[in-house]
Formats: structure tokens, sequence, C-alpha cells
């Protein structure tokens, strides 16, 4: 095939996967124009939308993924920091501290996405049934949260799960088949060794899962790294490399970023005063709390809440405390 003729194709799949993006923005306005996050009669979709530029939200991504219909976002994860754009999607298989901030939107070209809430239980059970063989493209270990380039069928496959909103009697069965062909073509496609890692899966076995898992489900318990690699069966050197391989950082910092999403989101409910909840997540020292709130979020933990509180009433951000805390929607 000529040189000309293989760009012509591909001005051609260009605009074929533009139009796609064009036609689904057009049904999420016709759903919502709500600033924020919009839970849609299909309970693990949501609408988001936002009309101007975000601060940085330090959150803990959970497992989902989220398509970008329209504008960028920029992510800090560990070290790292990721732009993604319209046509992109953010994939997370664990739970995942980072930092999020929509870049450049406003009224006139909102940033708009479509959030899928996954599970690793979903993930692990269409590689059963389909028999998906999903190899790595190399030995080492990927991280838990990846950017990835929506093809035709996926977009089509979002364009099916809009059109039933329109079809409450058969949303809820109909929806959750498209979610599993969803899940298919992640694992199918060029980035299902990303999308599909067994480490996050033996959770029950010895290793970085175990590790892991552990630290989510005990992150008020107090452990050392010793202890934690001895459990795993791991030596305390492949811990820390391999940790950090998966989730950016080391256990202690992994720990220690739950806790205080935890304590936030605690205190955004309402439920809980500043000492309570750093008791509640298992700080010691008031004190030492604080410091550490305010170095990631910012403010002390007083003054931060207020400014998120007045910041939620302004539409600067989520004003659910649950997607503000440890779950964020992206």
């Amino acid at each position: 095939m000529s040189k000309q003729k293989l760009d012509t194709l591909f001005k051609e799949n260009i605009s074929t996967h533009q139009k796609a993006l064009d036609q689904i923005i057009t049904m999420t306005e016709r759903i919502t124009n709500v600033e924020g996050s919009t839970q849609t009669i299909i309970p693990f979709l949501s609408i988001i939308r936002k009309s101007h530029q975000t601060p940085l939200n330090p959150s803990v991504l959970t497992p989902s993924f989220c398509l970008i219909l329209q504008g960028t976002k920029k992510l800090h994860l560990g070290q790292n920091m990721i732009y993604y754009h319209s046509g992109d999607y953010l994939a997370s298989v664990i739970d995942m501290p980072a930092t999020a901030q929509v870049i450049g939107a406003t009224k006139e070209t909102p940033y708009i996405g479509l959030h899928i809430d996954i599970t690793t239980k979903e993930i692990a059970s269409v590689v059963m049934e389909a028999e998906i063989n999903v190899k790595p493209k190399d030995k080492k270990l990927n991280p838990g949260v990846f950017i990835g380039r929506s093809d035709s069928d996926l977009l089509n496959l979002f364009i099916r799960l809009l059109k039933l909103i329109d079809k409450p009697k058969e949303a809820r069965f109909l929806s959750r088949l498209i979610k599993r062909e969803m899940i298919f073509n992640l694992l199918s496609g060029d980035y299902g060794h990303l999308f599909y890692q067994q480490v996050f899966f033996d959770q029950q076995a010895d290793g970085i899962g175990k590790a892991i898992s552990w630290i989510r489900e005990n992150f008020a318990r107090s452990f050392s790294v010793q202890e934690l690699a001895k459990s795993s069966n791991m030596s305390v050197s492949g811990l820390h490399h391999k940790f950090k391989d998966v989730v950016t950082m080391g256990p202690l910092q992994y720990q220690k970023l739950l806790r205080l999403q935890e304590a936030r989101r605690l205190m955004l409910s309402g439920s809980m005063d500043a000492t309570t909840a750093a008791l509640e997540v298992g700080y010691e020292s008031p004190s030492q709390f604080s410091r550490e709130y305010r170095r990631l979020f910012g403010l002390p933990p007083l003054k931060d809440i207020k400014a998120v509180k007045k910041n939620a009433a302004e539409g600067y951000v989520e004003h659910d405390a649950k997607t503000i805390g440890v779950h964020t929607k992206t």
C-alpha cells in the first residue's frame, strides 16, 4: 500500500474516532449538564463534567476506568506526572494514591469524562469465562494505574451503554453484559497485560499482592516493613522493589496516604473531628497527624475541611464526601 493511501486511511480512522467521541458527548449532554459528578441510573456509570480548571486534589483512585471525551487531565503518580486527553482512558486496578487536576477547561469547552466502577473479581471472572490468556510483555511488574487509548470498538460499547439510560427497565440487566464486554475489550487489546496483572488477583498467596491487600485492609494498624515482608514470604529489599514498581511508593508511605485520605473522608462526612479521625485511622499523636495532613493537603485539618466544603459549594470539587476522600472519580 502506498504512503498516500496509508495517510488517507490514518486520517479516516482519526475522523471516525472523533465522530464517535462527538456522538458520546452529545448523548451525555442530553443526560446532564450538571457540574461535577452525576450518577446515572446505571449503578456503575457516572458522568463527570468540569467547566473550569480544578486545583490539585490528592485522592485515592479506586479500581475503575474513566474515558475522557473532551479536555485534558494531569495526574501526579508517585514521582511521575502523566497527561491524558480526549479519547484516552485512565485505568486503575488497585487503590492508588494520586493527585489529579483538570487542565484548561472552560464553560465553552468543559472537561467531560465517563467513569466506570470495576472490581478485580469482575476482571478475573471475564478472564476465566472467556479463557483469555494475558501474557506479560516483560517480566517486570507494572504500576497499578495506566493510560490507554480507546478504539472504535470500545467507543461503540459506550454508545450502547448510554442508549440504555432511555430504557430503565432493560438497563440494569443489559448494562452488566456491556460492562463485561468492555472488560473483555480491554483485556484483549494492546493494554491487556497492564489491565490484568496476576499480582493484583493472587492476594491470598504469598507475594506483593498479599502485601498490598493487607495494607489496604489494615492501614490503621502499625507494622514494620520487616514484619510485612516476612508475612508475605519476601525479603525486605524484594518487598520494597516490587511495591514501588506497582504502587510507585514504599509500603509505609502507601499506608500513610491511605490513613490521611480516610481521615479526611471522615471529617468531611461530619462524623468526626480532627482528633477523633486521627485516632480512628491509627495515629497516636494528633500533632504528628496535623503535620502530615498539612504536608499532603496544604492546610491544617480544620482549615482544609472548611476550604473543601467552600469549594464544593462553588462547584470546584466533588461535593460527595465519599468521592473527595478515599474513593475518587476521575
